[in-house]
C-alpha cells in the first residue's frame, strides 16, 4: 500500500485555501477531507459533518483533555480541531488527508503528524484579500477587521511551511498545489499518481507543473 501522508493548506481567511481544497478534492481521488471540529456556529449553506463537525465548548474541551486532537487553535474567537483517529483512519486505507488550516493548526500537526506537507497559500496583496473577505459577506465589519489584522501573524509564519503559492488565478493556483501534491507522492513511493500512469519529466502533470513553488525544506 501506499504511504499516505496529511496535507495541511493555509493561509489568511479569504485567500481561497477551502476553494482550492475543495477543487483538489474534486479531481484526485487519492484525496480525502478531513472534517475539522469547531465550537464556531454553522454559516448559512453548511452542513454539520460535512462542512465542520460543531460542537459545544464544553465537548471540545473534552476532546482536548483527552488527547483526542492532532491540533487544535483559538482562531477569531472560536476553537477548531482535528481528530488523530481520522487521520489515522484515512491514511491507513491508501489516502492522503487533506485539510484548510490556520497556521497554529499546521504547526501543531508538524508536531503531531511530521510527515505531513504544509501548502501555504497567499494573498495577491493586502487590498485583494480585504476585497474578498467584504465581498464574500459572511462576516460582520468587526470580525473583517479582526481577520485582517491576524493575517499579518499568518504571514510571517508562512516561512516555516514547505511550500507557497500566491492565489492570484484559482486555477494556476490549484495547478501548482496539485503539482507539488503529486511531486511529493513520487518523492515517497516512487510512482506517479495521475491519471496517465507515466512519470513526470514525460506527462508533465507531477513535478513540472510546481516548479514556480518554492520548497522552504531546502
Amino acid at each position: 500500500m501506499r504511504q499516505a501522508f496529511p496535507i495541511v493548506i493555509s493561509g489568511p481567511s479569504g485567500v481561497g485555501k477551502t476553494t482550492i481544497t475543495q477543487e483538489l478534492l474534486a479531481a484526485d481521488p487519492l484525496l480525502s477531507y478531513s472534517v475539522s471540529v469547531t465550537t464556531r456556529p454553522p454559516r448559512r449553506g453548511e452542513t454539520d459533518g460535512e462542512h465542520y463537525e460543531f460542537v459545544s465548548e464544553g465537548e471540545f474541551a473534552d476532546m482536548v483533555a483527552a488527547g483526542e486532537l492532532a491540533e487544535h487553535a483559538c482562531v477569531h474567537g472560536y476553537s477548531y480541531g482535528t481528530r488523530k483517529s481520522v487521520i489515522r483512519e484515512t491514511t491507513q486505507k491508501g489516502l492522503d488527508v487533506i485539510m484548510d488550516l490556520d497556521v497554529q493548526g499546521g504547526m501543531q500537526m508538524r508536531e503531531a503528524f511530521p510527515e505531513s506537507l504544509l501548502v501555504f497559500v497567499h494573498p495577491p496583496s493586502h487590498d485583494e484579500l480585504e476585497d474578498r473577505l467584504r465581498g464574500r459577506a459572511t462576516d460582520s465589519a468587526e470580525v473583517i477587521e479582526t481577520r485582517l489584522k491576524n493575517a499579518h501573524g499568518e504571514l510571517e509564519v508562512a516561512e516555516r511551511y514547505d511550500h507557497g503559492v500566491t492565489n492570484d488565478d484559482l486555477s494556476r493556483a490549484v495547478g501548482e498545489v496539485r503539482g507539488i501534491i503529486d511531486a511529493e507522492r513520487i518523492t515517497r513511493d516512487g510512482e506517479c499518481a495521475t491519471e496517465c500512469g507515466e512519470c513526470a519529466t514525460e506527462c508533465g502533470e507531477c513535478a513540472t507543473e510546481c516548479g514556480g513553488t518554492e520548497d522552504r525544506r531546502s
